[in-house]
């Protein structure tokens, strides 16, 4: 299929050339395609929560299946964010080289194939490497769905769709948890990932049959190993671009604070139920869904840097209300207000914060999406134990993580993406 090639510049002007691939020789990407490449995308990119989330209720049972102890099951989360790592450093250069199509197919085949592995595990040992195939596979959908975001859109239109994408990806750890406490009541661990491997197997056959190719063999790269570490030196000695993904890994460093600490915390420290939890972990979820549309309807009307500047103070000045509400404390109520407003700012910071460091790589989508994923998995990695070294008693500890994450964010964007080019900070209306 051939594609014309339209899209929208930095200042909202109609332009021509390698900023947009529509999947028609005559119209751009609107109405009813816009909503199906948002829908298969916005899947794709909900590999990683779902993952993540989905069998998390079920690890003291896996534990108690296998025989192995809980520290040897938690192996299983970190192997599978260290596959992502991984996988999307391979497998981003490799989209560049082969196109998008190819690698994701053979990544969605591989996410069934490790699924599978994982429903059957006879043993800790089999499951931890299981989990380890499934993440690669997982991870070709992630990189790949940001990268052909760039090919299709530019400009105002690529954030205005990564904002859409908020709506589809931002329910995924909304859901995942409340889906996988629900499997568990009528099936075991075993039926979670096979779950998984029905997911990733209907998005296999919807991206085979409706996602058409978006990177032209004329502007793909080459695969020489040579080249895509060229490719990423090149990317890495891009201030501007570190400063925008730097800051979009540090926010979900604060992020993946919140998630591992808020059941304890929440729950132990301010005495929620189970379902008082998921009541207010699902509302702060709404809240990234609410704050991703909100920000496609002002994109256009202020600039891309000032809707991330504002989402990233919004973020670090909420954090430091979590921290001085959960060290002072000063009660639930005065905790809830910071939190929600620190976790819906994430819909502000995350679209904007894609495209402006995917902006200026169309040719290096593929690797410039893989940086961007691996920092955003690896700090959230790090952020995660973080939580865990302080007074389980309490709330300071998650508080104190979301905090200073949120506030090294804000730091990282400031200091690294002031000489952004006038390109990336155009006035967008």
């Amino acid at each position: 299929m051939r594609f014309r090639l339209e899209g929208n510049d930095q200042r909202g002007e109609r332009v021509s050339g390698t900023a947009a691939r529509v999947a028609s020789p005559d119209t751009t990407v609107t109405g009813a395609a816009r909503v199906k490449f948002a829908l298969i995308l916005g899947g794709l990119s909900a590999f990683g929560p779902l993952s993540i989330d989905m069998y998390l209720p079920a690890l003291p049972a896996m534990a108690n299946d296998l025989r192995a102890a809980d520290t040897t099951v938690q192996l299983t989360l970190s192997a599978f964010i260290i596959g992502l790592a991984v996988g999307q450093l391979v497998l981003g250069p490799l989209s560049d080289t082969f196109g998008r199509r190819r690698p994701l197919i053979a990544g969605l085949v591989l996410y069934v194939v490790g699924s599978v592995l994982c429903a059957v595990s006879p043993n800790a040992e089999l499951l931890i490497a299981a989990r380890g195939v499934q993440a690669v596979g997982a991870a070709a959908g992630i990189v790949i769905a940001r990268a052909a975001v760039r090919d299709l859109f530019s400009g105002v239109a690529m954030t205005k769709f990564f904002s859409m994408l908020m709506l589809v990806n931002g329910l995924a750890p909304i859901l995942a948890p409340i889906i996988g406490g629900q499997l568990l009541n009528w099936t075991s661990w075993h039926g979670v990932f096979v779950t998984l491997a029905v997911f990733g197997g209907l998005l296999l056959i919807v991206v085979a049959l409706a996602l058409p190719e978006s990177l032209p063999e004329d502007l793909r790269s080459s695969a020489r190993l040579g080249e895509v570490l060229r490719s990423y030196a090149a990317l890495l000695a891009d201030r501007v671009f570190v400063g925008y993904a730097l800051s979009s890994g540090l926010m979900f460093g604060g992020l993946f604070a919140y998630i591992s600490g808020s059941s304890f915390a929440l729950q132990e420290v301010y005495g929620l139920s189970p379902q008082e939890f998921s009541l207010v972990f699902g509302f702060n979820g709404v809240g990234i869904v609410l704050a991703g549309q909100l920000n496609g309807r002002l994109v256009g009307r202020f600039t891309e840097r000032a809707l991330l500047t504002v989402g990233l103070v919004l973020f670090a000045v909420s954090g430091i209300g979590v921290l001085v509400a959960a060290a002072g404390g000063l009660g639930l109520v005065a905790l809830l207000v910071p939190l929600f407003v620190m976790i819906a700012s994430i819909g502000l910071t995350a679209p904007n914060s894609s495209s402006l460091a995917l902006a200026e790589h169309a040719r290096s989508a593929g690797a410039a999406s893989a940086l961007l994923g691996v920092l955003q998995f690896v700090v959230g990695g790090l952020a995660t134990p973080l939580v865990g070294l302080g007074d389980k008693g309490s709330a300071t500890p998650m508080a104190l993580v979301m905090a200073g994450f949120a506030v090294l964010a804000l730091l990282a964007y400031a200091g690294l993406t002031r000489q952004a080019s006038p390109a990336r900070s155009a006035d967008l209306s």
